[in-house]
């Protein structure tokens, strides 16, 4: 059901999401789906927590390589920035962001726990890197909420489709970045 949800995003956007559409995708009533996620918003989120639990694996695959810290950093940016404009990951993310101005404490939690995982798998990269003298001594959690603002924006840039923020740009700026505050 959420690969459904995922896909759908991904070919028609958000606006071709609606629960009557994915209960025919899958199969189901739009009130077998309501009974199972309540609203559209729980459906978006339970949708991005599925897909950030396959980046998280992902994430943690390159992050556990025996590569240099640099070259795991920058796999780690390579996965944080949107694929190009209308990224579907990155769609999700910005709608679920949106609402989540009105959310409940419970759908706010879910969606720090996502924010905190990226944010302590870079601290603890950063922490080693340091540690081996391949960085600049930083403190690591202060680096690492500075540089997730960074690729946040520029995020949006690239999902968004802004002119002259596509990816080869983005991860151009965010290397330079790095190589200028953090290598020795």
């Amino acid at each position: 059901m959420l690969a459904a949800a995922m896909a759908t995003i991904a070919e028609h956007g958000l606006d071709g999401l609606t629960m009557a559409g994915l209960g025919r995708e899958v199969g189901m009533s739009s009130g077998h789906l309501l009974y199972y996620f309540r609203t559209k918003d729980e459906l978006l989120l339970r949708t991005l927590e599925w897909s950030e639990a396959r980046l998280g694996a992902e994430r943690s695959a390159l992050l556990s390589r025996p590569d240099a810290a640099r070259e795991r950093l920058d796999a780690y940016v390579d996965l944080y920035v949107p694929d190009g404009h209308r990224d579907p990951h990155w769609t999700l993310w910005l709608e679920v962001w949106n609402r989540s101005q009105n959310a409940d404490e419970d759908a706010r939690a879910r969606q720090a726990a996502i924010e905190g995982a990226w944010h302590r798998d870079l601290v603890a990269l950063l922490a080693e890197g340091i540690s081996r003298g391949e960085f600049r001594s930083v403190d690591p959690d202060r680096y690492a909420a500075r540089l997730r603002a960074l690729l946040d924006g520029f995020s949006v840039h690239v999902a968004v489709g802004i002119p002259g923020s596509d990816r080869a740009q983005v991860l151009a700026h965010v290397r330079e970045f790095i190589a200028d505050s953090l290598m020795p």
